[in-house]
């Protein structure tokens, strides 16, 4: 393929992989995204509204094979991993690549959206010695949480989900047990959360009713932390009652910003660097169940909108 040169402030890329970001991208695929909302207000290729037909993908990775004439640095050669929807080549300027460490996979550093949002929920979390902690949906980034969250000193780490190989996966991770919602919730509530409910839950599994469930598994003045993003979908939840009652801490978390607690010291650089030590520790690369060419788009999307339980993390390669 004859690439056109890139601009002169620019870099041409030939991308190796990008992943496929499931929760978000079964939002855009189903037709579920909000009216008049675009799908991520903080980068450029994604801050206009979602209409069909759209390319989309936010974790790209890829070689540098042309530079423009007044890019300063070599670059050349070099991995860089962006913000770019699935495709085979792109042009973009020295700020919109991230270099990738040496020492760090190819197909684990397509991971880095997703691992920084799970450092963002332990950061907006902020997991005390000893709590009880329950992540509910054990997606990528609710596996990637619970990998994080394994490291803490916690009393117990519980997760949630209703797909089996997910369960089995976060024990492999470092829970200390994974269940099946649809199971006997009071005798987990009163067995394992003691009668006076967990003390962190977050919920990351993308569906709003979850909400309820979090809320039942809490006790007095326990933390809920929102990770998923719903869309359009919405339900009725149950704020009256024990809710009210027992003075619940109800938060959202949105990695495109950091906790205004936070601001003063950190900022996107070092979350970032932090993301990918927690890249090279946990190894997420081990999560991927599935490897297509961008040609087999179509059959893959179709397989993770109906058979989810199939698939952990799916990636596009490229040649």
């Amino acid at each position: 393929m004859v690439m056109a040169e890139p601009a002169p402030d620019q870099l041409l890329v030939r991308s190796i992989c990008s992943a496929i970001s499931a929760g978000t991208e079964m939002l855009v695929y189903r037709g579920q995204l909000p009216d008049q909302m675009s799908l991520d207000a903080s980068l450029a290729s994604l801050a206009s509204q979602a209409s069909y037909p759209l390319q989309y993908g936010y974790a790209c990775v890829g070689e540098v094979i042309s530079a423009g004439k007044d890019v300063a640095g070599n670059w050349l050669g070099k991995r860089v991993f962006s913000f770019q929807p699935h495709v085979s080549h792109f042009t973009a300027t020295a700020d919109q690549l991230i270099l990738v460490p040496d020492d760090v996979d190819s197909q684990a550093a397509v991971f880095l959206p997703n691992m920084e949002t799970a450092v963002n929920l332990v950061q907006d979390g902020a997991p005390v010695v000893g709590e009880r902690v329950v992540v509910l949906g054990q997606g990528i980034v609710g596996l990637l949480l619970s990998g994080i969250l394994a490291a803490c000193p916690l009393a117990a780490l519980y997760t949630l989900d209703t797909i089996s190989k997910r369960r089995e996966t976060s024990i492999t991770l470092g829970a200390t047990g994974s269940y099946d919602p649809r199971g006997d919730l009071d005798n987990f509530k009163s067995k394992l959360l003691l009668e006076t409910g967990a003390d962190l839950i977050y919920e990351v599994s993308g569906v709003p009713d979850a909400l309820n469930l979090a809320i039942g598994l809490s006790g007095f003045d326990s933390r809920i932390v929102i990770g998923s993003w719903y869309g359009n979908k919405s339900a009725l939840i149950a704020l009256g009652g024990d809710a009210h009652r027992n003075r619940l801490r109800i938060s959202t978390s949105q990695v495109s910003t950091l906790a205004p607690a936070l601001s003063g010291r950190w900022d996107k650089k070092r979350r970032f660097e932090i993301a990918w030590e927690m890249i090279r520790r946990l190894q997420p690369q081990t999560l991927i169940t599935h490897r297509r060419a961008l040609a087999q788009a179509d059959d893959l999307y179709k397989l993770l909108h109906n058979k989810p339980e199939e698939v952990l993390q799916a990636l596009f390669v490229y040649d």
